[in-house]
């Protein structure tokens, strides 16, 4: 089963074990034909792309049922979401997404800048805010350095509105994509899992359920 999630910035593809990503400005041709593939997509034009080489390929958004009032909200995330019953899911991408299921239901989320946008942002204001990022940062003490200031700007950013998000609903908080360790020493007195091909799993287990609905003529 060959999967693929296209992104702003990616084709991420999953092939059995295995994943890999390709850059969205990057040709297409160099990777094998596969007849089945199932794909997701929030960005059209590397959809049109995509879909020139595999012709073929079943777009799970047009399988699901997700009922929100978030307007707008992008296909990657109603997949992560689509299998949780109670939850706060983060999205640890380009950009974090942070999104609330309660009993079935999504409550509602919201976006933050990624990680490599956090650092961009103080270089282009000035070059002596130009700082290492350090996901260690001890958010108990205020800074007396520059580059402990901004560290600590970054991660309080982040991690407060979790934490926010937390006190409401007293759920399970499930990180996906990104680096394990980014946020897990600001949130060791609460209940995390971290699963890294999230979204891949939830296409698993929708595209199973397609199957199981055809099978009993659905």
């Amino acid at each position: 089963m060959i999967l693929c999630d296209i992104g702003n910035t990616t084709y991420h593809f999953k092939k059995d074990k295995n994943s890999f990503k390709i850059g969205v400005d990057e040709s297409l041709e160099k990777l094998p034909y596969y007849k089945k593939i199932y794909f997701i997509s929030v960005n059209q034009k590397a959809t049109k792309i995509f879909l020139k080489k595999y012709p073929y390929a079943i777009n799970l958004e047009d399988f699901i049922k997700f009922e929100t009032a978030y307007e707008g909200m992008g296909i990657d995330r109603k997949i992560v979401c689509h299998h949780i019953k109670d939850g706060i899911i983060v999205d640890l991408g380009s950009a974090i997404t942070v999104d609330i299921m309660k009993k079935g239901k999504h409550k509602g989320g919201f976006i933050l800048p990624g990680i490599e946008s956090y650092k961009s942002i103080y270089p282009n204001i000035s070059k002596k805010l130009s700082f290492d990022f350090e996901k260690d940062t001890n958010l108990d003490k205020i800074p007396l350095s520059t580059n402990d200031a901004i560290n600590y700007a970054i991660l309080s950013a982040i991690t407060l509105p979790i934490m926010a998000e937390y006190k409401k609903y007293k759920t399970k908080i499930y990180f996906t994509g990104g680096d394990r360790n980014l946020l897990k020493n600001y949130f060791v007195t609460i209940k995390t899992k971290y699963k890294k091909n999230m979204i891949f799993n939830s296409m698993k287990k929708i595209i199973q359920d397609i199957e199981d609905n055809y099978k009993k003529g659905k």
